[in-house]
């Protein structure tokens, strides 16, 4: 018997093609298929089976398509392409062609098909025809160019938004859609985003710490996310806004990205955020005046001292003088750092009384006569002889009075010339501080008045200061419903300061009573001074010892505890930051190891009235900001001595 392998092997390529009619359960099968369209080409790409599925997809009964090229499904311009045979080529070579296009039935109409053709070879490797089966996915494309069409649709209605930036990202995080309102809210056009990380728009610090990646995962994790942050544009500069991510996915629950709208927020986020900067500026300057003060204590220490020894040589007062007097320009440095602080934070309060404002103008002169004598200059002073009353901070508006002398002193050539002139203007006090110096540039007359600014040209950094003393003096001259304005005429000529101020005719000073007789210093108190700076704590000892009083030194929170055992203080000067232990801890363990009454005088860097209300609850008696003031310090010693009468008695 003839193996039927080899007698098809042996066969004519006609008997071959005839081999696959051959009737068998698998002819059957492809032959009973509806869905696909499912037939054989000879190796010219002519019809050579036809089965159910292609008479119901094609329209063609299979006597109509026999014989005949498949290019008959194909729409003319596809055949104008060449792109039957291309598809015969490309199986040829490559063994199988698969292909999605527009397809004809028999009666003209088209329809979207699925096409996948395989070459067929005999035993030898020749071929002999192509397999073709075709789906017709005409629905399927209906849907999608439905769905196309919605999406478009979406897409023109997102890009018209301008008032959210609204753009989606792959699950990497690279930008894929940018709409106008992106565009509007950060100054990129499509082209500049375009495929880049969307953490382009998170400022730096963020960035190292990952926070792109976190929104996303956090999207991810939760089905949507959303938080309020930072926002960069294009041009650096940053923006709140409001963030909702939301995770995209495809029909088969794969991940395609992320949604995010973006809204600014920056208008009601500016008032919280400038109210958290105040806050945050008010905390810095206040270390940072602590930070100076514990300098400055040692030295008005050591002036202290040179101003009450015995010893010191007469002919070297005029030094000290000059470093109590620089001393005393730095203090009311840091002071005024403080106040920018209190400003910004709205924490200044005025202690309005009654005053007549000549007061305040005189004892303004007296404070800057020195500084103008150092430099040669002539300060000419010109009042009314009439009261000038009304109602405000004395402190304060000899501290705005002082600032704008001091300015003036500060930017005049040594042997210069400063008027202060008052003069009543009806219901208004008008003072004008006038100075030969540099003068002002006309297109500075305003910004001079604001925070840290300095007026450019050729001013040394030695005539330069921080640019606080004028912003400060006009708050404060607001603060009391008065203004404060500068003319120049230019380089060279000078500068004038007017500051006018509302006069109450109703608001007699005050008449002052007789001057207090300083305070009596009672003899041989034992005082301790703790404090981790050493400088600072021999010093203030030194002055206390000079000042009749028995001192003792302790440099930090553990050492106070063992000296206080011994020593027995009635007094203690307490700072309160030491690297072992904080002032309100030790001021309760040496009161409660010692078994007589202490007297606890905070003496501290920090001179904030939050500060002096925090002492003086938890128990301190007193408080005293560095440097101390000598006249402060036995005022303290004053009313310690004063609180324990029998204390003082037995120490005598």
């Amino acid at each position: 018997m003839t193996d039927r392998n080899d007698a098809d092997a042996g066969a004519p390529p006609q008997r071959a093609e005839l081999a696959l009619l051959g009737e068998d359960p698998f002819r059957l099968l492809v032959e009973s298929v509806q869905d696909y369209a499912i037939f054989l080409l000879d190796a010219h790409g002519c019809v050579v089976t036809w089965n159910a599925g292609a008479r119901r997809i094609k329209g063609y009964e299979a006597h109509e398509i026999i014989g005949r090229s498949f290019e008959v499904f194909y729409p003319e311009e596809a055949i104008g392409a060449d792109w039957p045979q291309q598809e015969l080529r490309a199986a040829r070579v490559h063994g199988r062609f698969e292909d999605e296009g527009w397809r004809l039935r028999k009666d003209g109409s088209r329809f979207w098909a699925s096409v996948v053709i395989t070459a067929l070879l005999d035993r030898s490797g020749a071929l002999v025809g192509f397999a073709k089966v075709t789906r017709d996915l005409t629905e399927r494309r209906r849907r999608e160019e439905e769905l196309r069409r919605r999406e478009e649709q979406v897409r023109l209605l997102i890009d018209a938004v301008k008032d959210y930036a609204i753009f989606l990202v792959d699950p990497q995080g690279r930008v894929q859609t940018w709409n106008a309102g992106a565009a509007a809210l950060t100054g990129y056009d499509a082209s500049d985003v375009r495929d880049r990380d969307f953490a382009m728009f998170y400022p730096s610090p963020e960035v190292a710490a990952g926070e792109p990646a976190c929104d996303l995962m956090r999207a991810l994790d939760e089905g949507r996310s959303e938080r309020e942050h930072w926002h960069l544009r294009k041009d650096r500069t940053m923006f709140w806004a409001g963030t909702v991510f939301t995770p995209v996915f495809d029909a088969t629950g794969g991940l395609r990205g992320y949604a995010l709208v973006v809204r600014d927020l920056t208008d009601p986020k500016r008032l919280l955020e400038l109210e958290h900067t105040n806050r945050r500026m008010s905390e810095f300057l206040a270390t940072l005046a602590h930070e100076l003060r514990n300098p400055l204590a040692p030295i008005r220490n050591a002036v202290n001292v040179l101003g009450v020894h015995a010893a010191f040589p007469e002919q070297l007062g005029s030094v000290r003088e000059v470093i109590d007097r620089q001393l005393g320009q730095l203090t009311r440095l840091v002071d005024d750092l403080l106040d920018i602080g209190r400003i910004a934070t709205g924490k200044i309060r005025l202690d309005r009384r009654r005053l007549d404002y000549r007061d305040i103008v005189r004892s303004s002169i007296d404070a800057t006569l020195p500084l103008a004598q150092e430099h040669g200059h002539r300060l000419l002073l010109s009042l009314p002889e009439e009261p000038i009353p009304m109602i405000g901070d004395a402190t304060r508006l000899a501290q705005s009075l002082q600032n704008l002398l001091n300015n003036a002193v500060r930017y005049t050539p040594d042997g210069g010339e400063i008027r202060v002139d008052v003069r009543r203007d009806g219901a208004a006090s008008v003072t004008r501080v006038s100075d030969s110096g540099r003068g002002i540039p006309q297109h500075q007359l305003e910004r001079i008045f604001e925070l840290f600014s300095q007026v450019d040209g050729d001013s040394t950094p030695a005539a330069q200061g921080l640019g606080i003393g004028l912003g400060l003096a006009r708050t404060l001259v607001e603060q009391h419903g008065g203004t404060l304005i500068a003319e120049s005429r230019g380089r060279g000529l000078g500068s004038v300061f007017t500051m006018r101020l509302p006069v109450d005719e109703a608001a007699e000073p005050a008449v002052a009573g007789p001057s207090e007789a300083p305070a009596q210093v009672p003899a041989a108190s034992r005082v301790l001074v703790i404090d981790d700076n050493r400088d600072s704590a021999d010093t203030m000892v030194q002055v206390l010892q000079l000042l009749g009083q028995e001192a003792r030194a302790a440099y930090g929170a553990e050492d106070s505890l063992g000296v206080a055992q011994s020593f027995r203080p009635r007094i203690v000067l307490l700072d309160l930051n030491m690297p072992d232990g904080d002032g309100f801890t030790v001021m309760r363990r040496l009161r409660e190891q010692s078994s007589e009454s202490l007297y606890v005088a905070a003496m501290t860097g920090y001179g904030q009235a939050s500060d002096r209300r925090r002492t003086l609850d938890a128990g301190f008696q007193a408080h005293l900001t560095k440097p101390v003031n000598a006249d402060r310090l036995q005022e303290v010693l004053a009313k310690a001595a004063a609180s324990n009468p029998a204390a003082t008695r037995s120490s005598a």
